[in-house]
């Protein structure tokens, strides 16, 4: 079992920056970030995903704006979120996988959530 937790959210003005932490209990190839928010029928949306490897993907709604990256040492995951949008407010969730994920935006192959942290953007 690997146990994630999640900080760094918070409030900010739309055109700000905050940065997620991801903290694992144990090193796992597959990360990612997904989002979700408040309302009935909303599923979680993938945001980005990483994998030990290097390759990334992103959401096409955050491109060019949100950077992934891992620290293998400290099996800790980040999201620099710039350039933030009202759109951008949800609930954060960090998952991890032990292996490779052919699509990592896809919540279902993720076997290990995290609690989540808030972002909520004001315009």
């Amino acid at each position: 079992q690997v146990q994630l937790v999640e900080s760094g959210g918070g409030s900010v003005q739309a055109g700000g920056s905050l940065r997620l932490s991801c903290v694992a209990s144990a090193y796992t190839y597959s990360m990612a970030w997904f989002r979700r928010t408040p309302g009935p029928g909303k599923e979680r949306e993938g945001v980005a995903h990483i994998e030990g490897s290097g390759r990334t993907s992103y959401a096409d709604s955050v491109k060019g704006r949100f950077t992934i990256s891992k620290e293998n040492a400290e099996n800790t995951l980040y999201l620099q979120m710039n350039s933030l949008k009202p759109e951008d407010s949800a609930m954060y969730y960090c998952a991890a996988f032990p292996g490779w994920v052919r699509n990592g935006l896809l919540d279902d192959v993720y076997r290990y959530w995290g609690q989540g942290t808030q972002v909520t953007v004001s315009s």
